[in-house]
């Protein structure tokens, strides 16, 4: 999970967002009133084309820290909310919908609090046929991350068999944060990643994201449909090593990436991995390779005035703590409302609010506001027709449309 946030300067940051607001709207009556013409990026940071607002996608509707909004991959028209205590709730994807099932009931297994809960869930890519689904989830005694398979109920199909659990993967959690928790399988390929962070602490002090004998600090990459229980696959970087790495090693160097995706349409893998004490970063996530951590935060040498980049892939934008504090993950937009953004990766910051857009052609980044809110934005998520949706702390889910 991203960084717990102060409730006074959440309280400060909110006047400051409802004052630039007002300004704005001010600003731009006087300009429409008398003609001026000034473009609109000067207020807004934005073209006109591009502006975006966001609305209560489920008015009727909240929920406990949501960590996580899914749409079932069939014909059922079902969202699932993941909440971090660790229940999945399932309901029509209908704004005018007034109740929820609990699809998944976890709270006995779960260790929840802070950066620890219930924080990943995938359905299988043949749902429809096989009712599979897997979730990541932080248990106790001892602290450990947990990664299962538990199957629908064959005669409800709107509960989920606590009893089927299948346990995949566990892995002994060091510390109380930076868990990661993404779940997602790869569009081309069918596999399950899974984003594990480096352990917690502070500067990963045990050195795990640069350990490759560890799972820690990785994106990992398995095949859940053969083996028990599961297989590497045939092409992950690590597999047949005689240096004692994982095979289930996708990539490395990560801190905590909250949320990553798959784009559709090119099949990048977009990460956000949440800095220590000043950069944010985004990474597109290639197998075998290094990303930094904890050798270098963003584009900076960590802790030190030099350091040794061979073999580090740098992120392919960062930002700084002047403009937020904790990155939450997005989505590279294939929706049809918004057809400015088409293309560009959205994403957020869980403590400042913000809304980007980032455009990468394989070389260049270009970063744009898009909307400053006064979300604690916990995680994105997209619908059947890839249009995006807004978790948030305050209990709501949110979805991105055209102003």
């Amino acid at each position: 999970m991203p960084i717990t946030k102060n409730t006074a300067s959440f309280t400060l940051k909110s006047v400051r967002f409802l004052s630039n607001r007002k300004l704005k709207f001010i600003l731009l009556v006087v300009i429409i009133t008398f003609g001026i013409t000034v473009p609109l990026v000067l207020f807004f940071g934005f073209t006109p084309g591009s502006l975006i607002t966001i609305e209560n996608a489920f008015p009727n509707l909240n929920f406990n820290h949501p960590v996580g909004i899914y749409i079932a991959p069939d014909s059922t028209n079902r969202c699932f909310v993941l909440e971090q205590a660790g229940i999945i709730k399932v309901f029509e994807n209908n704004q005018t919908t007034a109740s929820y099932e609990v699809f998944l009931n976890l709270t006995s297994k779960v260790a929840a609090g802070g950066e620890l809960g219930l924080l990943g869930f995938a359905f299988h890519p043949n749902f429809s046929i096989n009712g599979f689904l897997y979730v990541d989830y932080t248990a106790p005694g001892p602290l450990r991350t947990v990664i299962s398979r538990f199957k629908v109920d064959d005669s409800l199909p709107n509960k989920a068999n606590v009893s089927s659990e299948f346990i995949i993967l566990e892995v002994t959690q060091p510390y109380s944060n930076h868990k990661g928790g993404q779940l997602a399988f790869g569009p081309n390929d069918g596999y399950l990643y899974i984003a594990m962070g480096d352990g917690g602490s502070g500067g990963d002090p045990l050195g795990n994201a640069q350990n490759r004998s560890s799972l820690l600090g990785k994106v990992l990459r398995i095949d859940v449909d053969s083996g028990l229980p599961y297989a590497i696959p045939a092409d992950n970087p690590f597999r047949n090593n005689s240096f004692g790495y994982c095979a289930e090693i996708w990539a490395y160097g990560f801190r905590n990436p909250w949320r990553f995706s798959f784009d559709t349409e090119t099949g990048w893998l977009w990460a956000g991995d949440v800095g220590q004490n000043s950069w944010e970063e985004i990474d597109i996530i290639s197998g075998g390779m290094n990303y930094g951590w904890n050798i270098m935060e963003g584009f900076q040498c960590y802790n030190s005035p030099s350091c040794n980049t061979t073999g580090l892939v740098p992120p392919i934008f960062d930002y700084g703590r002047t403009v937020g504090h904790s990155i939450t993950g997005g989505f590279v937009y294939r929706g049809a409302e918004l057809p400015w953004l088409t293309g560009k990766y959205v994403y957020g910051d869980f403590v400042f609010g913000t809304i980007w857009a980032l455009e990468y052609d394989g070389s260049q980044a270009i970063n744009s506001p898009l909307l400053e809110t006064n979300l604690l934005i916990s995680s994105f998520g997209v619908d059947q027709n890839n249009e995006l949706y807004i978790c948030a702390y305050n209990g709501f889910i949110y979805k991105i449309l055209p102003l």
